[in-house]
This record gives structure tokens, C-alpha cells and sequence, in this order.
């Protein structure tokens, strides 16, 4: 059984240290096989925000995460720093968390491919590109089916309101249906602070199989959403066949992060 750890949108810069603490104190109890960190690392993409991100993501690792996986959000490029958003709008990013904005994670019983759907011209919606949709099926094409395979991005591909229909990625429905027939399982997101756990083909009518969307709240940030407390989400997948993932949110109660819902999936 692989354990995956999913953080989104801590927003370094409004963190909130007892929070943190909560959260280093979890991943020392728990351990951790992956941490996967979807996006809105820093409030303003600064080097100093982007500094104590990586300090919060090297005491996990020291704590017993054993491999992570990052990708840049939206809030990762500058937005007031005009010249850096044009001429070199990742290079906090680079500096901080390596040239990779696009990693992918492998082992014997998982595939989890990250995609940047971002850009330095969009200032928050996501994208989902061609070219992007054309490797994503390549790899999930060549990976045992056997094996969890993930799809990790900032912006959601799925809406569990109206409201945030907005907020989808552009491309979503092309790129779901063409990973659906390669053998996708889950999608997950960040970006808009709103923890939950959606089937896809109700929305996306023309996927061949069911994909899960795993959408992450607010990890660390004091830039909460209504009455959502911070939260993060593990995963603990179980390949073979049938597959099946059991999908834990923990959400902040006083000083520490407790078991608030969890969500058995299954193809």
C-alpha cells in the first residue's frame, strides 16, 4: 500500500504557525510515502515566501516523508512584479523547488503525473493544453493498469458548486475523456480552498470510465473558505484488480488535525 499526502494552497506568507505545527506533528505520527503539493505554494511567489516553504517541506521530509511532488499555482508567479511575471515568472519557483514543473512519480504501485496549468498571461484560470493531453496519455497508455494512476494539477477539474464552475480548467472535458480511455483513476486539485470528493462522470457524461476528482481546502492559510477549516487529504492506495483508495480528509480542530470524513473508492 502506497500513502499519499496531498497539501494545497498554503499560501507561505499567510501561514498560520500553529497550523503548521499541527500538520509537522501529523506527518512525525504518520508516515508518508509521497507528499503531493498541488499548487498556491506562496501568497506572492517572493523568495523569502518561498524560502519558508521549503524550510515547512524539508522538516516533513525529515519527519518521514519519504519522496514529494510539487507543482506551481497560480499565486506561484508574481503579480505585481511585472518584469518578473513577463521575463522570468518561475524563477523563485526554480530557485526553491527545482526546474521540473511538471514532475511525474513511479513506483510499483502508483503513477502520479504532475501538470503546471498555469502561465505567466492568465492570471488565475488553468489550462490543460494539447501537447499536455497528448503526454499524459502516453504515459498512462505504457503504465501497468494494474497500478493507481493519478493526474495532479492546481486548477480543478470538476465543480461541486455552481459557483465555482468558473474555475475549472480549460481543455478539462478533451482531456478527461482521452485519459479516461488510457485508464485514469483519480484527478486531483487545489485552487479553490473547497475540500471534497466528486465522480466525474456526472458532469463529464462521455468518459469511458469513472475518474475521481480528489479536491484539496486549505492546508496552512489563514485564507480560509466560508466554514471550511484547514485540511489536507491522505490517500491510501491499493493497486491490483478490482483497484481500490480510501481517501482521508483531516481538518484543524483546535491545536491538532483529526480524521473529519473518509471516502472508500473503488474501479
Amino acid at each position: 500500500m502506497t500513502t499519499l499526502l496531498q497539501i494545497s494552497d498554503t499560501h507561505f506568507g499567510t501561514e498560520q504557525p500553529h497550523v503548521v505545527e499541527a500538520l509537522a506533528r501529523h506527518v512525525h505520527e504518520h508516515a508518508v510515502d509521497l507528499l503531493v503539493f498541488s499548487g498556491d505554494i506562496t501568497q506572492r511567489a517572493r523568495r523569502g515566501q518561498f524560502a519558508a516553504a521549503q524550510a515547512f517541506v524539508q522538516r516533513l521530509e525529515r519527519h518521514g516523508v519519504r519522496r514529494t511532488l510539487v507543482i506551481p499555482g497560480n499565486h506561484d508567479i508574481p503579480l505585481y512584479n511585472l518584469l518578473a511575471r513577463v521575463f522570468a515568472p518561475y524563477a523563485n519557483y526554480r530557485r526553491h523547488f527545482g526546474d521540473d514543473l511538471q514532475p511525474v512519480y513511479e513506483d510499483d504501485e502508483a503513477l502520479v503525473i504532475g501538470l503546471n496549468t498555469t502561465h505567466p498571461r492568465r492570471h488565475k484560470d488553468g489550462v490543460v493544453t494539447a501537447r499536455q493531453v497528448d503526454e499524459v496519455a502516453r504515459r498512462l497508455a505504457a503504465s501497468d493498469p494494474g497500478k493507481i494512476r493519478i493526474v495532479v494539477a492546481h486548477q480543478p477539474f470538476g465543480a461541486m458548486l455552481p459557483s465555482d464552475l468558473s474555475n475549472l480548467q480549460r481543455g478539462a472535458a478533451v482531456a478527461l475523456e482521452r485519459w479516461a480511455e488510457q485508464g485514469l483513476d483519480l484527478v486531483m486539485g487545489g485552487h479553490i480552498h473547497l475540500p471534497y470528493v466528486l465522480p466525474l462522470s456526472k458532469q463529464y457524461p462521455r468518459l469511458s470510465r469513472e475518474i475521481w476528482m480528489v479536491q484539496a481546502g486549505t492546508a496552512l492559510s489563514s485564507r480560509l473558505r466560508g466554514t471550511s477549516p484547514n485540511s489536507f487529504n491522505r490517500l491510501k492506495l491499493h493497486p491490483g484488480s478490482p483497484k481500490k483508495v480510501c481517501v482521508e480528509r483531516w481538518d484543524m480542530l483546535d491545536d491538532c488535525f483529526v480524521l473529519g470524513s473518509h471516502f472508500n473508492l473503488g474501479w
